[in-house]
């Protein structure tokens, strides 16, 4: 069975609550209207057309907007080799949709990572807790409005965070440059201070 005959099995089974398959680039995606209804989708995807392995899932920060969010399922059938994507929006008043955990078991830090870094909670799920930022952490990092420097934070005894200096630091690179190596991405410091590493010599295996 396709990834388009299995969107159209979904369709047929769930009725308006599915928007019609799409496709690009030879990839199947299917929009569900009601995000509470995604944890029934998935299990009939999984059941019923043999998508037994969720890939990831993945969440959209659609800042500005209304739903403010869109998790993305990423589901392969193993056997078959189709993959077949379900999207939902979430609003920022309601933040929380259901954990497909008891589908796949690999939705544990999935959805742990996406509550870290975006706030969205999944309802259901046995140990939704921080999985890259420590616990009391308050803010959610890849949120459009987060700003790229950072922001303070103090939790005393446990960690800190300071606001990093936009001057340097491992995300600064060159919009454009004649190689490599003087693009990648590094702490820099004025050029009146130091040549670029362009314009440096490796003598016996040391760059000078």
């Amino acid at each position: 069975m396709s990834a388009l005959e299995s969107a159209n099995k979904i369709k047929a089974k769930f009725g308006a609550l599915v928007a019609e398959p799409t496709e690009f680039r030879g990839e199947i995606t299917l929009k569900i209207a009601d995000a509470e209804q995604i944890f029934d989708v998935c299990l009939f995807a999984k059941k019923q057309l043999g998508f037994d392995y969720l890939v990831d899932i993945s969440s959209v920060d659609n800042y500005g907007e209304d739903p403010r969010w869109t998790v993305v399922y990423h589901l392969r059938g193993v056997a078959s080799g189709e993959e077949l994507r379900l999207k939902t929006d979430v609003s920022e008043e309601k933040s929380e949709l259901p954990s497909v955990l008891p589908v796949w078991r690999t939705a544990n830090w999935h959805e742990r990572e996406i509550y870290d870094m975006m706030g969205i909670r999944f309802s259901g799920h046995p140990d939704l807790r921080r999985i890259l930022m420590w616990e009391g952490y308050p803010y959610h990092p890849l949120r459009k409005d987060f700003p790229l420097a950072g922001k303070p934070s103090d939790l005393p005894g446990v960690a800190f965070t300071q606001v990093t200096p936009m001057e340097g630091g491992p995300f600064v690179t060159l919009p454009s440059s004649s190689d490599s190596i003087a693009r990648e991405p590094r702490v820099r410091v004025p050029e009146s201070a130091e040549p670029a590493i362009s314009d440096k010599r490796l003598v016996d295996g040391k760059l000078k």
